[in-house]
């Protein structure tokens, strides 16, 4: 196989999207568009990625950086069509004679495979597009054959007869050409359309006149589903839901209630772990196998461990990390935190910046007190500790292994190994006080009913 470039084309603003951020940025199953895309390329290993962006859009540059780091991108100032959009690609390309990919990166569905099949085409011919059967063309450029089934020619749908417009095959707008004539072909382009535009599309029409064939590569039209406005992007979130749910499933995952459980792009899933309704995987988790994640519970940045339970009601965030065997109740909170083997925060806690050792029990109402307005500090907490309810921990602090605080205990320094801590004022009864007061208010109000 011959060497691949990738130009991703993502200088649309996307004004449908009635948003600031640049259409590509916008999420589905917690990574970007131009991140689904980006992904599906990088199994093709290619040697050089390009993405053609508009003006001020460095967080689309940075996108990309994340999954290529050695990404570059250039900036398409004027919107003169995809054709100049492609054109702006080339000082970037300079030296490069393999296979150049033009994708789209409004397109998060496309496959690894899709893209490789046209790679090898277009390796092989020297010119490739991905065309799909449409169910309703309306909208969709028409690919025109000859006899041989060579396309021949890419037709807009504003520039098409009425003939050219009842066929089905259709444009995807992905197309693959080899670098030596990729160049010559963009500088042939021409704007005498609807639009005015440079269309990429010419180049096959103008490859056919050279006696260029164009190969083709059929997929199905989801794959290539595009994102223009907020209902076509949650159209694509539910897709990539209904895969994640099948493939999780198919891998050893129980979900008990698979409709309302997300996943994102990256959310890795064990054997035999049960998951329960309405859960969230938010970017970054990873589940080991036989945990146990219950309703309602919302991770991200998170590392469950095997056996482990989860929730119901529980929030990971980014930096927990849950031991083997260890629980994370309802309505416990646990952000940059290592939660040891077997250890237990059941219920009403808050954890963060902190390392919980094995076997330690954190009672309810437990909280780390981690930062101090300027600085986040650590709590540091052995093996086998105890902590009693609604116990506050003022960081930085360290229990030592075996130690037991006290419920209702306010803890501001170091406590050593196998103590007990209790750090709250000294308990005072005053027999009889609570009546007399009772009877002092009772007297006061019937006073001022008097006046």
């Amino acid at each position: 196989m011959t060497e691949i470039a990738i130009i991703v084309l993502a200088a649309g603003k996307g004004t449908r999207m009635k948003s600031a951020l640049p259409k590509v940025m916008h999420r589905a199953a917690g990574r970007s568009l131009l991140g689904h895309v980006l992904h599906a390329a990088k199994g093709l290993a290619p040697r050089e990625t390009v993405v053609v962006v508009g003006p001020d859009m460095a967080a689309v540059a940075a996108e990309a950086q994340g999954v290529f780091p050695a990404a570059r991108t250039v900036v398409q100032e004027e919107r003169l069509g995809t054709g100049h959009a492609v054109l702006m690609a080339k000082p970037a390309l300079a030296g490069f004679t393999g296979t150049v990919l033009v994708l789209y990166g409004d397109v998060p569905l496309i496959g690894t495979e899709s893209l490789r099949r046209l790679a090898d085409l277009a390796g092989r011919s020297g010119l490739a597009v991905l065309g799909f059967e449409a169910a309703d063309p309306k909208g969709y450029g028409r690919l025109l054959r000859n006899a041989e089934g060579h396309v021949i020619a890419i037709r807009e749908e504003l520039d098409a007869s009425p003939e050219e417009r009842a066929i089905k095959l259709c444009n995807s707008g992905i197309i693959a050409v080899s670098a030596e004539r990729l160049w010559p072909l963009l500088a042939r382009l021409g704007n005498a359309n609807a639009k005015g535009e440079y269309y990429l599309t010419d180049v096959v029409e103008l490859g056919a006149s050279d006696g260029l064939s164009c190969a083709l590569a059929v997929c199905s039209e989801a794959e290539v589903a595009g994102v223009n406005d907020r209902v076509q992007l949650a159209a694509i979130e539910a897709t990539l839901q209904l895969a994640y749910r099948r493939r999780h499933m198919l891998n050893g995952a129980t979900l008990t209630a698979p409709e309302t459980v997300f996943f994102s792009a990256d959310t890795e899933i064990g054997q035999d772990v049960v998951i329960g309704p309405h859960v969230v995987f938010g970017p970054g988790v990873a589940v080991a196998d036989g945990a146990e994640v219950l309703g309602f519970s919302h991770l991200e940045g998170a590392r469950v461990g095997p056996s482990a339970r989860i929730g119901p009601y529980a929030r990971l965030r980014p930096g927990a990390v849950i031991g083997e065997g260890a629980h994370i109740g309802n309505f416990v909170e646990v952000k940059k935190a290592e939660i040891g083997p077997g250890a237990k925060a059941n219920h009403l806690s808050y954890i963060g910046d902190a390392r919980v050792g094995r076997g330690s029990n954190i009672g309810a109402g437990t909280i780390t007190c981690n930062y101090d307005g300027y600085e986040k500090h650590l709590t540091d907490i052995g093996e086998n500790v105890f902590v009693g309810s609604n116990t506050a921990l003022v960081a930085p602090v360290k229990l030592g292994d075996g130690v037991n605080v006290a419920a209702g205990s306010v803890i501001t320094r170091n406590v050593p190994a196998n103590a007990l801590a209790i750090g709250r004022a000294e308990l005072e009864v005053r027999d009889g006080w609570a009546a007399r007061y009772r009877e002092m208010k009772a007297a006061r109000k019937a006073a001022k009913k008097k006046v």
